[in-house]
């Protein structure tokens, strides 16, 4: 079955394509502002990609990818860092569309203590994992970042992540279960959720959290220019 590892990013990506043409949220609107963060966190996350793959932190299993390879990466490893943010950025702008009570606001701040605590508590104990120490001091850093420039979004953020959590149970289950990604337990933890392990919750976080901060950006870029062309 070397499709597998396609027709996953094809799945996941194939009703939030559909779906974004719905009358009420009109997520097709918002691509022009997803596509740029899309390129850019894609460059940086291709690039610590290709050195987990030199360095051994995971492998992809030949049986389940279709043979395509771009600096030891397989096409569809590439694609994920399309069809998976692309998703959660549909979950988050929907999220927002229907339910407009900020309703983590209040904990938000004391959300981002803890991934921070947990980050440095992770980073000591775990310095010598390549997966743990990239993967935390990455969250780390962004986490920082966003509350020393006082994102307003972070909270929904952190909405839409705990939501996102769903169908990233399904795809890293299916990733992690076959297995079509093969992690080296020496560059982590070794402490898994099912088949999946710990860090991929915190790696997916800074993806998808990146992708916002870019897609925000993007967005109020657009609404600022059109407001000085009046």
């Amino acid at each position: 079955m070397n499709y597998l590892y396609l027709l996953i990013n094809f799945l996941t990506v194939l009703f939030p394509i559909i779906l974004s043409f719905d009358k009420r949220v009109q997520f097709y609107k918002d691509w022009k502002h997803v596509f740029p963060g899309l390129f850019f966190s894609g460059l940086i996350f291709l690039f610590w990609d290709y050195l987990f793959t030199v360095y051994n932190v995971w492998s992809f299993n030949p049986k389940y990818v279709i043979g395509l390879y771009f600096l030891n990466l397989p096409i569809e490893e590439i694609l994920f860092f399309i069809t998976v943010p692309f998703a959660c950025i549909f979950i988050y702008q929907c999220l927002n569309y229907y339910i407009k009570k900020d309703v983590l606001k209040p904990a938000s701040k004391l959300i981002s203590i803890l991934l921070i605590i947990a980050s440095i508590i992770f980073l000591i104990l775990f310095n010598d994992r390549i997966y743990t120490l990239i993967t935390f001091g990455l969250l780390l850093a962004i986490i920082i970042y966003a509350e020393a420039r006082k994102i307003q979004f972070l909270s929904k953020f952190y909405f839409a992540y705990i939501i996102s959590l769903i169908p990233f149970y399904i795809v890293n289950g299916l990733l992690t279960s076959y297995p079509v990604v093969m992690y080296n337990n020496a560059e982590n933890m070794g402490f898994r959720v099912g088949a999946i392990p710990f860090e991929d919750h915190f790696y997916s976080m800074v993806l998808l959290l990146m992708n916002i901060l870019f897609f925000e950006y993007f967005k109020n870029r657009n609404k600022a220019s059109q407001i000085n062309l009046r």
